[in-house]
This record gives structure tokens, C-alpha cells and sequence, in this order.
């Protein structure tokens, strides 16, 4: 039975009749029993048991890999694997304790790009939200193999996934972000701002505006990195939302004081006043469909008009911003659909994992060459 999955349909016409109320309860036989555990352990995985199986295979060397006719693709589809199975958080931290994480980590040094991306990939379901497994990685010196990946790898998904990673290994994790600032990481960012990938500049410009919020005393560097770049009108409406909410903190901070405060706050003024008059332009000029795309760029274009000119702006006039009451942003229509379909925090690689599975026997380093 095992062999060929249970009887589903079977199982859910037992169990209604068991339990629909209109026939009294009995105790069950002990074929229904046998049945009905049979049914249940067709389905049951051994988590732990596989997470060891795969942490045999990173362990093992490239030349043994390679004599049993394990490929570059099979590590992939593996890491795919290990990824599902830690996106339970204690299952990631279990990796840890079955020796798993040190060799995944040295993943990172693979000499193919795509086991480099996956692995960073794979390191950011594991510390996403995970203050335990964020020390462990900090401990086993993964942030430099991440960072090394992020400012040298000449693949540039290789690259993205470090950075994703790295954001998930610091955030909100003191030390962790402390030694990322401490080894000039906002000067990595700011470099990495001048690739042209926009997936690469998202990734920099939200992990900036995250060390901001926890470091002000770098937010004249921060202004001079996006005022000296044209990343506030990039065709890329991620990229744009990205810097104006960098902008929209910055508005809202009033902190500081004396002449480099009053000289920083003119700057900053300065250079608002024009991104903002630029993205009310480019604004107008979009068609209505794009309009609706750039929802939430309009919205951070209004609020960042209203904290530095007091008052709504041009798009509130031209009827592409709705008022509501006395004259505050309406609500957006709630995002219904979202909630439903968008996995959660960490859950979001598993949707980029290929649906189809393969249905092959698991990868092992051992005889049955074939099995692979």
C-alpha cells in the first residue's frame, strides 16, 4: 500500500461514516486500526531522519560525489529539498545539531554559481525570523561568506541571493548588524546601487533604509548616496518606492541640532523638493493603467509632499490622489488577494521552488548508483 499511496478516497468515505452523527460510536476493529495506520504512514516523512541523509551528502567531497554520479542539478534539486524542510523554524534549527549547517555553509564557496545562489537561498529561509539560528551563522562566520559572495561574485543572482541573505541574518539582531555597519556596509551598498540589475538595487535600498532606522548617524551618507544617482527616477517602480521611503523617514526625522543638522536639513529639503516635483511630472504622465501599477509610489509621493510643503500635492488637484474627510489620504481598496495567495514570511521561498516534484528515490551517497 505504501508503494502505491493511500486510498484517499477510501480514507474520507471511512472517516465520514465514523463520524457524521447518525451512527452510534463502536470501537473499531483491528483491521480498521491496521487500515487506517497503514493509510497514515504512507504519507508520514521522516523529517529529521532526511535532513541527515542530505547533510551526508554535503559532507561529502566533490570526487566522491562525482563517483557516485551525483550531479551538479542533483545538489540543486537537493538544496530544493532541505529548503521545504526548514521552513518549519524548528527544523531549521535542528539542522544545526545534525551537523547540517557547516557544510551547507560551505556551499557558499562552490565552484558552480547556481549551488552558491541556492545555498545563500536556502540560509535565508533558515534565519528569516530566527534569532537562534541568525547566532549560530554569525558564530560559524557566515556573514563573511555571505558578504564575500555580495561584493565579489561575478554571477549576479549569486550576488542577490548573499544580499537577500545577509538582510535576514541581520535584521533585528543587534550584533549581527552592528558588525555589518562596523565592516563598511553601507559603502557595499552604496556600491552595489551602481549595478544596473533593479532586483539587485531593491535588496541594497531596503537593507539601507533598514540600517538607517537603526543607525541615524549615517543619514547624511545615505542622502548623498541616492541624491547622487538617478535611482529616484529609474524606470523600476520598485526601485523609485525604495528611495522615496528612504526619503519619507528622513522627512520625518527632526532629530539633531546646531549647523551641521541645519545644513544637513537643507540639503535634504533641497533635494526632496526636487524628487518630488520629477515624480509628480512623471506621475501625470503615466496612462491610467500604469497609474494603478504605481499605487503605492503615489501614495509615498503624497505623504512625502504633505510632511515637506505642509499642504496636498499637484495630484490631489489633477484627481489622482482621493481625499477622504478632512482632508486625509484615503484608504486603499484592502488587498484581499494578497493575504490569500501570498505565502508568509517564511514561507516566501517556497514559492519560488518549481511546482513539479520529482518523483525519484531519495539522493544518497551509497551502491545503488542508479538510485540517483
Amino acid at each position: 500500500m505504501a508503494g502505491e499511496g493511500p486510498n484517499w478516497q477510501g480514507l474520507l468515505k471511512w472517516s465520514l461514516s465514523h463520524a457524521d452523527g447518525t451512527n452510534p460510536s463502536r470501537n473499531l476493529s483491528e483491521a480498521d486500526k491496521k487500515w487506517f495506520k497503514e493509510a497514515m504512514e504512507a504519507q508520514t516523512v521522516d523529517i529529521v531522519k532526511r535532513m541527515k541523509e542530505i547533510t551526508l551528502v554535503m559532507k561529502a567531497s566533490k570526487e566522491d560525489l562525482e563517483s557516485q554520479g551525483v550531479t551538479d542539478q542533483d545538489i540543486q534539486d537537493m538544496l530544493d529539498e532541505l529548503q521545504e524542510h526548514v521552513e518549519c523554524i524548528d527544523m531549521a534549527n535542528d539542522l544545526h545539531k545534525i551537523g547540517g549547517l557547516t557544510p551547507l555553509l560551505g556551499y557558499l564557496e562552490h565552484s558552480n554559481s547556481k549551488i552558491r545562489a541556492k545555498a545563500a537561498e536556502v540560509i535565508t529561509t533558515i534565519v528569516q525570523n530566527n534569532t537562534t539560528s541568525q547566532n549560530v551563522v554569525m558564530a560559524l562566520h557566515g556573514l563573511k561568506s555571505l558578504d564575500k559572495i555580495f561584493t565579489s561574485d561575478t554571477d549576479i543572482v549569486a550576488c542577490t541571493k548573499a544580499l537577500g541573505a545577509i538582510s535576514s541574518l541581520i535584521r533585528n539582531n543587534k550584533i549581527a548588524t552592528e558588525e555589518f555597519i562596523r565592516d563598511n556596509g553601507y559603502e557595499k551598498l552604496r556600491d552595489a546601487l551602481t549595478d544596473e540589475n533593479v532586483r539587485f538595487q531593491r535588496k541594497a535600498l531596503n537593507l539601507m533604509s533598514y540600517l538607517l532606522g537603526e543607525d541615524k548617524s549615517r543619514r547624511e551618507f545615505v542622502l548623498q548616496t541616492v541624491s547622487s544617482s538617478h535611482l529616484a527616477s529609474s524606470s523600476d517602480g520598485g526601485v523609485r518606492e525604495a528611495v522615496l521611503s528612504i526619503l519619507l523617514d528622513m522627512a520625518r526625522d527632526k532629530s539633531g541640532s546646531g549647523k551641521a543638522a541645519k545644513t544637513f536639513n537643507k540639503e535634504k529639503e533641497k533635494y526632496m523638493k526636487k524628487v518630488l516635483q520629477e515624480r509628480v511630472k512623471g506621475i501625470t504622465g503615466m496612462s491610467e493603467e500604469d497609474r494603478v501599477a504605481a499605487k503605492d509610489e503615489i501614495r509615498l509621493v503624497e505623504e512625502l509632499w504633505r510632511v515637506c510643503f505642509s499642504g496636498p500635492s499637484p495630484l490631489v488637484k489633477k484627481g489622482l490622489v482621493v481625499l477622504d474627510g478632512e482632508n486625509e489620504l484615503s484608504e486603499l481598496p484592502p488587498d484581499v488577494a494578497s493575504k490569500h495567495f501570498e505565502p508568509p514570511l517564511r514561507a516566501w521561498a517556497a514559492a519560488n521552488m518549481d511546482s513539479e516534484k520529482k518523483d525519484e528515490a531519495p539522493l544518497l551517497i551509497g551502491p545503488q548508483k542508479n538510485s540517483m
